[in-house]
């Protein structure tokens, strides 16, 4: 199927019951001449930009049964997919990938590094691990700040020694993540990160170690003082728990949902995979919203362990039905927030255990 050669843009992890795992970094790759940068605009009237044909499936990134066991896929750079076992930047052309790497394959890679005889309980898990390496990053900076200048206001300082303890995990309640959302939150609003270094984007890993280690001391604590001003303001105290402010709201069946904090919603104890997290809960505000709402990362969830008979648990975000006046339209909602999962019915018997009702093709409800 990859022979195929039609995927320009996605990557793929494949595992079967016979144990063979792979990762293929796309299947369509042109090949080019390597002294154009194709992250800038090049010069289509230059007959040497153009392609010579497509590369053969053997010359693609490609990982096959690496010796230490897995392969992790975070969206990041190939270079790191299997640890020490991963394809070698230098073999390639330059243009095969530009993908940085992210805080979640720092995340990923040593807990697969100590994972051993893991079970489907044990993958959630490992996958719903709390630890944030952003947050880490982040907040180990503005601590390192205060050695160096001081912040003026009581608030700002109390919310400095809560974040002294922390130990960079999301919980519902944790109040050090919503300090910390709300600090990234006012510092890339500030303008004052970078948008490139030298004639490249800078990645996200590239905006913390600015605000982390590049960003003047006394930048960093000015910042977190009106993050803490912002959130006082917009909650009354700032001391809030997570849960209060990151939330999953479905008022209706329509894919972009209009949110709205007066109508119900539920708290969750996720963050978004840009803090590294694994089990990503991407969020956006409503258009008069104080809380932020869940638009993305892990809408539907397998774990699946292959063998004599298949193995799986799922969870959906929200539900499988779209119309409000279902059962099925929210009955998710609580056990995804929660890392709940449900056990698939993948065989006929077990599907017909379930089923609510039955009928045949042709047949008028």
């Amino acid at each position: 199927m990859m022979d195929l050669r039609t995927n320009s843009s996605n990557n793929t992890v494949y595992a079967d019951a016979d144990g063979t795992i792979a990762y293929f970094h796309g299947n369509f790759i042109p090949k080019r001449n390597v002294k154009f940068d194709y992250t800038q605009p090049v010069d289509g009237s230059n007959p040497e930009t153009d392609w010579d044909g497509v590369h053969d499936l053997k010359d693609n990134i490609l990982v096959v049964n690496p010796p230490n066991g897995w392969i992790q896929n975070c969206n990041s750079t190939p270079f790191t997919s299997a640890a020490a076992y991963s394809p070698k930047k230098e073999n390639y052309p330059v243009y095969m990938s530009s993908y940085p790497e992210n805080f979640r394959g720092l995340h990923a890679i040593p807990l697969l590094q100590q994972a051993d005889s893991l079970t489907l309980d044990g993958l959630i898990t490992l996958a719903y691990d709390s630890y944030l390496p952003g947050a880490e990053m982040l907040i180990t900076g503005l601590l390192e700040a205060t050695a160096h200048a001081s912040l003026t206001s009581a608030e700002a300082k109390a919310a400095l020694n809560l974040l002294k303890n922390w130990d960079f995990r999301v919980t519902e309640h944790s109040v050090e993540m919503t300090l910390a959302q709300f600090y990234l939150n006012t510092y890339y609003a500030s303008g004052k990160i970078p948008k490139m270094i030298g004639n490249k984007r800078i990645s996200r890993l590239g905006r913390f170690e600015y605000m982390s280690q590049t960003s003047e001391f006394s930048e960093r604590l000015d910042i977190f003082e009106k993050a803490v001003q912002q959130l006082t303001s917009d909650f009354g105290s700032w001391n809030t728990p997570w849960g209060e402010f990151n939330r999953y709201q479905r008022n209706d069946g329509a894919i972009q949902q209009d949110f709205d904090d007066a109508k119900p919603s539920i708290p969750v104890g996720l963050a978004s995979g840009s803090w590294g997290a694994l089990a990503s809960f991407g969020t956006r505000f409503g258009d008069d919203t104080k809380r932020q709402y869940g638009t993305s990362g892990n809408s539907f969830v397998a774990v699946v362990e292959f063998g004599d008979q298949v193995k799986a648990k799922s969870m959906l975000a929200g539900g499988q039905s779209s119309n409000p006046n279902s059962p099925h339209f929210d009955d998710q909602a609580q056990p995804y927030a929660d890392a709940i999962f449900k056990d698939v019915a993948y065989y006929r018997t077990d599907v017909e255990k379930r089923a609510e009702k039955t009928y045949h093709p042709g047949e008028i409800d």
